[in-house]
């Protein structure tokens, strides 16, 4: 083999790097120099790769790296790059994304990833190597939407810790989005698609240019683009179009028959009606279609009475509109022969409208008995309320001893509108900074980064609560109250609300509430959020000796960054008084410094190894260290083995430490104490029937039941925690690289086996661990994060769950562990060139620890986590047409084991089958500057698995995983680009 002289290169910027499948990086880069006639001097370019800061002449990494080229993404036709990245097999269901957060309070929309199932705060994303300026108030989460999919050179995928080369966040590995930076002309592109029902509508445009100035020291290119996706909603799709519900819930034996869980209790509409639904003394009042009073009600129709209930399906949405506008540039210009400034800025604009049904409001969200009075005490006078039907008030009783009638209601408020937010999202993004070349072969680079994100989000369909009271408390004026001289209009109650306007509320019937009332009652909801990143940092890199088998490189550097953020709702929101979760203000900050050192050491000729070390000082959790140790053996030309073992960190994000106790509504729980009676059920029937309010639910039914109402109605609170430390990642990744150029020309195979564990991970206690620990679990210290109704309540009955708390805190442990194969084969076939790419993971491992000494919660192989996931890519190209055919598998899947527990139903006893989607794209070259395309996704219209409503992992809206799954359905697009 042939010795180069390393003389040291001139050349500083990245070339495209050959990768071999998936991501393996395999072949280096050299440049012949022209020199002296005798002369055999070779400079070469260094180049760096994901997961190291060392230029290097081969472009090599003794950790799996799988790489995403710009010719893939323009291939998948995807608007926003995080619907191709999840393709990979490598991916999670984001925590995030445009089809799962329609119900989210914030962020709705916003679009991120999660490496390994470990969550999207665990993996690090990056632009050209440097860190990015989180989407998501108090986290790390990057949001997608603000990276340029059109602008994009490659995605370079690292999978393990790696928080020794960029810190903090790298435990599950790195997503590096690596721009274009070598571009010259002009290029246009355009793009319209829709969904074969019509709706998903989709456009872009995008312009890019590139130019270098006339003395050749400078280049600087720009990118302009602009994107809308339709709404799609829950009402157009056949499975999600009437609400439903798990029939497990309603199944006398599940383990007998646990395939109950595809039973569908439909239509399973809400027991909120927009006309009103009225308790008065024995009696039940609603109106029917003609808005006309009568005196029964049933939610979902039966014993010969229609369904009363609505249908909130109707309203919700599953993939919320989403329009953007976005600017890049980057640039550099050469100071003299070694030194160069470089800049790159990203703007991005987005605006989101997600929209659900309107809100449930019912008499316990205004008085705290559950009661509403229709008499009241004015002056001596016992007037009754200005609105209350003759029947109704007939009807009603004094049930709180305070001699006036009262009643219950129940109105889903139409009148005021749907819920909904638009969301107004602003992202910048500034880095600038300094490389070149201090001596041969040692390179340096400084930099500088601000970032800042704010959102602006106003809310609908909200009310203030009080205003409401004040509304419902009117009364005929017969004693002329106002002053006004009419004595047979009908007023509020309170002096006070009237000199705010108060306007009566009408709550009987169909559309009852005037306008006037509406305005009176409604509290639009807003919310501001700031996160601002900034950062200064240096690196040099070079060889420091040599040694037999060649230069021991060496790396260094330091960071120092800032993080804050703040989310503030409007004060109603903050205390939970416009009839929405109570979710206070969030603000805080911290900074660290951080220093590094790498080294790439030549053991043989065969074998590299290499190591990093870092060490942090957090304002919040002091010092941390990272490293890892790595290996690369050539064993034979066509075979490499590569293995790292590294240990990462992540320090507490700003919501995990600052997050005061904010509420929320959560879904998918089992209640231990379903079904017991006055004997038995052994620990947990004990602790069930120590409660007052199971014991007289079971009294009054001969056994604890749950209505409708009571499995809708768990709220609770979610607290941070400031004094939380570092969680601790170890990885260890064993691989082999395979190229048998000389057997098959064009075949690359790697094989990574890959095994991360997390301990003193930062958890929220999972409320069904906290459910299952008190009642029967052996440990009822966790009771006391529970609340239960001592007596009926409105709709709810005695005993049910109220409120289910839950903080954070390091008590959990994580872990991952699988194979990546990773295979690309490229040939000639016949007059044109054929090309294949294949990504199979094998989960062989996941599981959660909530609890130090608690059981593993396996999630591997459940929804989500399927232990068997694959995309296979096919091109062929003939002179000016190009075809690309893409599959992606999603292996059977279980439900979730602690959910299903609570029935009694083993781990692995029921789940759904596999799913594979086909995607596929055309395009026709007309001449050398102009292409045309046209493309499909899931090309065949898979239906996706059924996921009922009140099952974990159900999406709300979708009866779906709606994070895994297409809930879309089939869709086409065509486009156009254009390059001058």
């Amino acid at each position: 083999m042939k010795k180069i002289n390393n003389t040291g290169a001139r050349v500083f910027k990245k070339s495209s790097l050959t990768v071999a499948l998936s991501g393996a990086i395999l072949a280096g880069f050299s440049f012949q120099g022209l020199a002296a006639e005798n002369d055999e001097i070779e400079k070469i370019e260094r180049v760096q790769v994901t997961g190291s800061r060392i230029r290097s002449a081969e472009a090599m990494s003794s950790a799996p790296i799988q790489v995403v080229s710009g010719e893939a993404i323009d291939a998948s036709g995807s608007l926003n790059i995080q619907d191709l990245l999840l393709e990979n097999p490598a991916f999670g269901s984001p925590a995030i994304s445009r089809t799962n957060s329609n119900f989210n309070t914030a962020s709705a929309g916003v679009a991120t990833v999660d490496l390994r199932n470990l969550g999207s705060n665990r993996t690090l994303v990056l632009v050209n190597g440097r860190r990015y300026v989180s989407g998501v108030p108090g986290s790390s989460a990057v949001d997608l939407n603000s990276i340029p999919s059109q602008f994009i050179e490659r995605v370079e995928i690292m999978t393990g810790g790696a928080s020794s080369v960029y810190g903090s966040d790298a435990v599950a590995g790195v997503v590096n989005f690596v721009l274009k930076d070598d571009f010259e002309g002009l290029e246009f592109e355009g793009q319209y698609g829709e969904s074969s029902e019509g709706d998903d509508e989709s456009r872009q445009f995008s312009f890019t240019s590139g130019l270098t100035s006339d003395d050749g020291k400078g280049h600087a290119m720009f990118h302009l683009g602009y994107s809308d996706q339709g709404a799609v909603f829950s009402r157009d799709r056949e499975r999600s179009a009437v609400d439903q519900f798990s029939g497990i819930y309603f199944e006398d034996d599940p383990v007998a028959n646990p395939g109950s869980i595809f039973d569908a209790q439909s239509p399973f509409l809400s027991s909120f009606p927009p006309q009103g639904r009225f308790s008065a003394g024995d009696d039940t009042f609603t109106y029917d279609a003609n808005n006309n009073l009568q005196d029964s009600f049933s939610t979902n129709g039966g014993d010969g009475v229609g369904a009363n209930g609505f249908n909130r399906s109707g309203v919700r949405t599953i993939a919320i509109p989403t329009e953007r506008y976005l600017f890049a540039s980057n640039g550099s210009y050469e100071l003299n022969d070694k030194h160069s400034f470089f800049f790159e800025g990203t703007y991005a604009s987005s605006t989101t409208n997600s929209e659900l049904e309107p809100f449930p409001f019912a008499s316990d969200d205004i008085y705290a008995n559950g009661r509403v009075p229709i008499e009241f005490d004015v002056n001596g006078e016992l007037l009754r309320n200005a609105f209350v039907p003759d029947d109704i008030y007939n009807a009603a009783t004094d049930t709180d001893g305070d001699g006036a009638r009262d009643i219950f209601f129940a109105k889903r408020l139409s009148d005021v509108g749907n819920r909904g937010a638009r969301a107004e999202r602003d992202t910048f993004r500034l880095a600038l900074g300094f490389q070149g070349e201090i001596t041969d072969n040692w390179f340096y680079d400084t930099y500088y980064v601000y970032g800042k994100t704010k959102e602006s989000q106003v809310s609908g369909g909200l009310v203030n609560v009080q205003s409401f009271r004040q509304g419902l408390e009117a009364v005929i004026d017969s004693q002329d109250l106002d002053g006004d001289g009419i004595t047979n209009e009908a007023i509020c109650i309170d002096a006070t609300a009237r000199g705010f306007n108060c306007s009566p509320v009408d709550i009987y019937g169909f559309n009852s509430l005037s306008q006037g009332a509406i305005d009176f009652v409604s509290a639009p909801s807003t919310l501001s959020t700031s996160v601002e990143q900034e950062i200064i940092g240096g690196n040099i890199s070079g060889d420091l000796f040599e040694l037999p088998a060649g230069m021991v490189g060496i790396a260094a550097g330091f960071e120092y960054r800032e993080e804050f953020s703040r989310s503030e709702f409007d004060a109603l929101q903050q205390a939970g008084l416009n009839a929405g979760n109570a979710i206070p203000a969030t603000e805080g900050s911290f900074d660290v410094t951080e220093y590094y050192v790498e080294a790439n050491i030549p053991v043989l000729d065969s074998v590299t190894m290499n190591a990093a070390v870092r060490l942090s000082d957090y304002s919040t959790v002091g010092n941390t260290e990272s490293w890892n140790v790595g290996v690369d053996w050539e064993v034979i030309d066509s075979l490499r083995l590569r293995a790292t073992r590294a240990r990462s960190t992540r320090a507490p994000n700003i919501d995990e430490l600052f997050s005061p106790p904010s509420q929320t509504f959560p879904s998918g729980l089992n209640d231990p104490c379903l079904g017991i009676t006055n004997s038995g059920g052994g620990a947990a029937g004990d602790a069930c029937r120590a409660d007052v309010g199971v014991a007289n639910n079971i009294a009054s039914n001969g056994e604890f039941t749950l209505n409708q109402s009571d499995l809708q109605g768990i709220s609770g609170f979610n607290r941070g925690n400031q004094d939380l430390k570092e969680e601790v990642g170890d990885s260890v990744t064993v691989g082999l690289v395979f190229t048998p150029e000389e057997l098959i020309s064009g075949l690359d195979i790697t094989l990574d086996y890959f095994d991360i564990e997390i301990t003193d991970a930062i958890v929220s206690t999972p409320r069904q661990f906290i459910l299952d620990q008190c009642y029967g679990g052996g440990d009822t210290s966790f009771c006391d994060f529970i609340t239960r109704r001592s007596g009926p309540s409105g709709n709810n009955s005695a005993g049910s769950l109220e409120f289910i708390d839950s903080g954070v805190s390091n008590s959990g442990g994580l872990g991952t562990e699988g194979v990546d194969l990773t295979l690309t084969y490229a040939t000639d076939i016949g007059p044109g060139a054929f090309r294949t790419r294949l990504a199979y993971t094998y989960l062989m491992d996941g599981y959660s620890i909530p609890l130090p000494g608690a059981d593993k919660d396996e999630f591997a192989g459940e929804i989500g986590a399927s232990e068997h996931k694959a995309n296979w890519n096919f091109g062929y190209k003939l002179n000016d047409f190009d075809f690309n055919w893409s599959l992606t598998y999603i292996g059977a899947a279980d439900f979730d084991d602690q959910f299903l527990s609570g029935f009694g139903i083993a781990p692995g006893g029921i789940g759904i089958g596999s799913v594979t989607y086909h995607d596929v794209q055309a395009s026709y070259h007309i001449n050398d500057s102009m292409e045309l395309y046209a493309g499909a996704n899931n090309l065949f219209d898979k239906e996706p698995p059924r996921i009922l409503s009140g099952v974990s992992g159900s999406s709300t809206g979708t009866e779906t995983d709606a994070g895994t799954y297409d809930p879309i359905g089939q869709s086409f697009y065509i486009g156009f680009r254009s390059k001058f």
